[in-house]
């Protein structure tokens, strides 16, 4: 019986010990890897207001800045905004499907129903977009409320479903290109303030001037997505 005992206890360590061998044997698994950038909020406007040499204008900027800041990914950018008359164009047709990730690589939308809401339950669920999601192209936060200068009106032109007004008013200071007659339909980066908190579609700007644009929080600054 006690060699029996013996000879099982032998066998019980080699056992363990060959599993912890393997195990410090076992290649560590790689570190899952960020996705890559396919969202930001422009860290700097055009400097002209709201004229933003219209969408193509504006679709340069975005590259530039992605470009500049080595997170390009030889994507398609486009600028979050609508037109409007003749021709009119609706922000999240511009943008693909998703899904979209900021700077970090987090999931700030899976997809354009998702992001606008769509159905009634994803409009329940709301999109994750605020302060600490809509991160520059440099992965910096944009100035919200309580903070000097709020910088939080971003340029839309949009209905809350991401979509062209189609009434008479100016929306879009003249289809982006005016910099002073119009105004602007701007949503709040950090979805505080203005009553409905949306992120794209919170109010109008003062003017399209880079001043009435400052007047009302705002820099000139708008949404930038990569199209896939």
């Amino acid at each position: 019986m006690k060699v029996m005992r013996s000879l099982l206890a032998v066998l019980i360590l080699v056992g363990v010990g060959g599993a912890y061998a393997l195990a410090r044997q076992a290649p560590a698994a790689p570190a899952a890897q960020p996705q890559p950038m396919s969202f930001f909020v422009t860290s700097v406007g055009k400097g002209d207001g709201a004229n933003l040499g219209g969408l193509a204008g504006a679709d340069a900027h975005c590259a530039a800045l992605a470009k500049a800041a080595g997170r390009d990914g030889g994507l398609a950018w486009r600028a979050y905004l609508s037109t409007q008359g003749a021709g009119a164009v609706s922000a999240r047709d511009r943008i693909g499907n998703g899904p979209w990730h900021n700077f970090r690589g987090q999931v700030i939308s899976a997809n354009n129903g998702v992001l606008h809401g769509d159905t009634i339950e994803q409009a329940r669920l709301g999109n994750p977009l605020g302060k600490q999601l809509a991160l520059n192209e440099k992965g910096e936060l944009v100035n919200g409320v309580g903070d000097k200068p709020n910088q939080h009106d971003i340029l839309t032109g949009s209905t809350p479903d991401g979509r062209a007004y189609t009434d008479t008013a100016d929306h879009t200071c003249n289809n982006w290109t005016s910099n002073s007659a119009g105004s602007a339909q701007v949503g709040h980066s950090d979805k505080q303030g203005g009553g409905n908190g949306s992120w794209n579609s919170t109010h109008a700007s003062k003017g399209c001037s880079q001043e009435n644009l400052v007047g009302t929080g705002g820099a000139g600054l708008f949404y930038c997505f990569a199209a896939k």
